[in-house]
């Protein structure tokens, strides 16, 4: 890459752990003032010295398994009833919940939540890990994004007292079948993405809240393809500026 601009930028976005495909689809959409690249060029790229430099910049992590446990909720609202304007992801608000867990000798959990159709993620760590701190914590998820109006939840123990967190939240709460994670596939992404920072088997009592938002600030920074290799705070910070125009046609 003889342009110092594209390769400055191409070296950020390696080292921020952005792929190759999603670099070369935001500089295909996003980044206009930027000569594009296809991936197999980055690819090219990544084989050469200045690759070899920026490859040694990202530590391996490897985790441990750990299975989850399911138990049998009572009085749940199966994934089948939600309306059809969360399947297709047609608006902001409806969301999908998950935990990331400590290992077996570990202490806490974090709780994430990410948007269905922006994408954007909140992650809120709970280190005595009880149902009340679990509801705290959707609340105070909630504060931040008060658009939030449908949860999909899977089927942990901690959400047992799932009708409590409806009445909590004032939202409509929906499960996954036992098994079938793939029906909440937005926060299994996140996962993957947020694994790359804590492995599995780790104690999240070890990790301070300060790396906690640094990662939640990795995950809504993408490049997504399902965005158009928009971010997801870019995402966000256009549905912002969209209803304050709405509020203004309004008055």
């Amino acid at each position: 890459m003889h342009n110092l601009a594209l390769r400055e930028f191409v070296e950020e976005a390696l080292c921020n752990d952005q792929s190759s495909s999603a670099i070369s689809g935001r500089l295909k959409y996003r980044e206009k003032n930027l000569p594009y690249v296809s991936k197999n060029t980055i690819y090219d790229f990544l084989d050469g010295p200045y690759g070899r430099i920026i490859k040694k910049k990202k530590k391996k992590k490897k985790g441990l398994k750990r299975s989850k446990k399911v138990m049998t909720l009572q009085d749940r609202r199966f994934i089948e009833k939600r309306p059809q304007i969360v399947g297709k992801r047609a608006r902001t608000g409806d969301c999908e919940g998950d935990f990331i867990v400590s290992g077996r000798n570990g202490k806490g959990n974090i709780l994430v939540v990410v948007d269905r159709k922006i994408r954007i993620t909140f992650l809120e760590k709970i280190d005595n890990v009880c149902i009340d701190n679990v509801h705290q914590a959707f609340l105070k998820i909630q504060k931040m994004f008060p658009e939030m109006k449908t949860l999909t939840l899977d089927n942990d123990i901690l959400f047992q007292m799932h009708k409590t967190l409806e009445n909590l939240l004032s939202v409509k709460i929906y499960f996954c079948r036992p098994y079938h994670s793939w029906e909440k596939g937005s926060v299994e992404n996140v996962n993957k993405h947020i694994r790359k920072y804590i492995p599995k088997g780790s104690d999240l009592s070890q990790y301070d809240q300060e790396y906690i938002s640094f990662i939640e600030q990795k995950c809504n920074e993408r490049f997504m393809e399902c965005l158009k290799y928009a971010t997801p705070k870019e995402k966000l910070e256009e549905y912002y500026r969209r209803i304050k125009k709405q509020r203004t046609w309004r008055c």
